[in-house]
């Protein structure tokens, strides 16, 4: 198969260290690659080095001739701001008249209709976002592509467009993502940064890291016997030097300095251990003894003041312990709902329409990252969510937070505006926890975190002792944190008490025959209002397999209460069927 770029050796040094060193690969027509690592790992570093826009420290990397690369970053430049999508678009092939045919074409492929490619780049949504990036790189005919981290800030539909271009795309890529599901659905080979290292496994992304867990048990093991046979010859070395030094024996001398340097050499061959993920994610929080943390009465939503009402929320309620989704296709107003909330909170009043409980500590996770002050160092930018006072004590006690959080003592006076996207959520994160409050609002936490912080977000939102509010479209972290699901729907905010019956809620074109669920009545399970015998076995058919792939988690991941649901939704179709 045809070789379109080979390295040896590369080495990037950064500032304080080596980013990663001595990487070799060969990348070949058709590879289709999930590059996976933790936050800071070097994914993008990597890929801005195989598009050229970046240089090595060390190495060589080739380009063979037979190489069409476009490298499909995660931002749109921001001279695109003001022009149309279709002037966006256009924008790369400017100077080449005779690919302009091209494009209306092209925006059918991407699944843009007209009017949407009239719409000015700044008003686009994320998913239309990640179209138009697609879409600038096609014009220019690659043989491959490298994608870093196109499926950020995407709704579900979104994602599963992307998740079909991927499918169908005939060249190679690298795609860089922290989105598993994805990863497995498209991605043939697993590359995984880690420890300044790049391991390759011929499998998806699931599998390699599991086979890259049991590599580790076994260098574990290994390093550990190694270890004891070193300690062993270290105490002998030491005890026969000490012999040859009372009584002047040589020979006993000569032994114990061939004896150190095999410990020596014995120490230089160990097996490699991993240093591990760079931090651990967690969440403080406390529970208020109260009847209310939040209450939705008939709140008018508008993406911006004076603008036009998105819809109404209410009546709906937040209690102490509640741990909600709010779910949505992106632009229907869910983040215009938290931040019309924080806005009221941060200026300690409450516009009509909505409440809180005015003794509830609340905290407010932007998916924009725009809550830590940007010319602040990263003390600094903490000291908002801390309680007390400026003292030394609470200073010391940031600063150790800071160095467990992986931030270490060199770098906090770095401000927060030098900080990647990865780094600013796990300070942002960490001031959360500092605060410990009674209600987050949370909006995409999952977006800039990778594999590991994602599943640590999950167990520390099940821990988490007071309540949320969680705007997100990462499913596994919905049906695993979450135990009830506002669903804005067609400009209505409804309540389910299970996610099955939230993501069939979502999909409705018409949903004039589904029932609307208020908090004073119980929803009857969309499938079993009796509207046709082929409705009810495909919602059976769905329910058995979510209880099935439930079933197949770890106990601690598994969801009982949606299990009990599932089951009573399945017995009420089974009798309606006659089975």
């Amino acid at each position: 198969m045809t070789t379109l770029i080979s390295t040896q050796a590369l080495h990037l040094e950064t500032h304080d260290d080596f980013l990663f060193q001595d990487l070799s690969f060969t990348l070949k027509l058709g590879d289709r690659i999930g590059l996976i690592g933790h936050n800071g790992s070097g994914k993008s570093t990597l890929l801005g080095l195989l598009a050229g826009s970046r240089e090595a420290s060390a190495g060589t990397l080739h380009h063979a001739r037979a190489c069409r690369l476009q490298h499909v970053e995660q931002h749109l430049p921001a001279a695109l701001a003001e022009l149309s999508l279709h002037q966006a678009l256009l924008a790369p092939v400017a100077g080449s008249p005779e690919l302009h045919w091209r494009v209306d074409s092209l925006l059918a492929e991407l699944g843009i209709d007209a009017a949407t490619a009239q719409v000015p780049v700044k008003s686009l949504s994320g998913g239309q976002h990640t179209r138009l990036l697609l879409g600038r790189a096609l014009l220019q005919e690659p043989n491959l592509l490298l994608l870093d981290e196109p499926s950020n800030h995407l709704d579900l539909p979104s994602l599963l467009w992307l998740e079909q271009f991927l499918l169908k795309w005939r060249g190679a890529f690298i795609l860089v993502s922290h989105d598993q599901r994805l990863l497995d659905n498209v991605a043939r080979t697993s590359w995984i940064l880690r420890d300044r290292r790049l391991y390759a496994f011929d499998l998806p992304c699931g599998p390699a890291l599991r086979a890259l867990r049991q590599a580790d048990a076994a260098a574990l093991a290994r390093h550990g016997a190694e270890q004891k046979e070193i300690d062993r010859l270290a105490a002998s070395a030491q005890r026969l030097a000490i012999w040859g030094r009372t009584y002047d024996n040589e020979k006993l001398a000569r032994k114990a300095r061939t004896m150190q340097q095999r410990v020596e050499r014995l120490t230089g061959e160990q097996a490699f251990v991993s240093e591990g993920a760079p931090w651990a994610l967690s969440l403080r929080g406390k529970a208020l003894a109260a009847d209310q943390l939040l209450a939705l009465e008939d709140f008018p939503v508008r993406a911006a003041p004076g603008a036009p009402v998105l819809f109404r929320a209410g009546p709906l309620w937040l209690k102490p312990g509640d741990k909600i989704a709010l779910l949505g296709a992106n632009g229907s107003g869910k983040s215009s709902l938290l931040r019309a909330c924080w806005a009221d909170i941060a200026a300690r009043g409450a516009s009509p329409g909505w409440r809180y409980h005015p003794a509830a500590n609340i905290g407010y996770y932007d998916q924009s990252l725009q809550q830590l002050a940007e010319r602040a160092d990263l003390s600094e930018a903490l000291y908002p969510f801390v309680a007390h006072s400026e003292t030394a004590r609470s200073h010391v006690a940031r600063r150790q937070a800071l160095i467990s959080a992986g931030f270490p003592y060199s770098r906090h006076g770095q401000s927060v505006a030098t900080l990647s996207g990865g780094e600013r959520a796990r300070l942002l994160f960490l001031g959360l926890s500092l605060a410990s409050y009674h209600l987050l609002l949370l909006d995409e936490p999952s977006n800039h975190l990778d594999m590991q912080g994602k599943e640590e977000l999950g167990q520390a939102l099940r821990d988490f002792a007071g309540g949320f509010l969680l705007v997100s479209h990462d499913r596994d972290l919905i049906e695993q944190s979450c135990r009830r699901f506002w669903v804005l729907h067609e400009g209505r905010l409804e309540q389910w008490d299970d996610a099955a019956g939230a993501y069939l809620r979502l999909q409705e074109t018409g949903g004039a025959d589904l029932p609307r669920q208020t908090v004073a009545r119980a929803p009857v399970p969309p499938a079993v209002e009796a509207d046709g015998t082929e409705r009810q076995l495909e919602r059976l058919c769905a329910l058995e397999q979510l209880l099935e792939e439930d079933l197949r988690r770890k106990p601690r991941h598994q969801k009982p209460d949606s299990q009990s649901l599932w089951r009573e939704e399945m017995a009420q179709l089974n009798l309606l069927l006659g089975t």
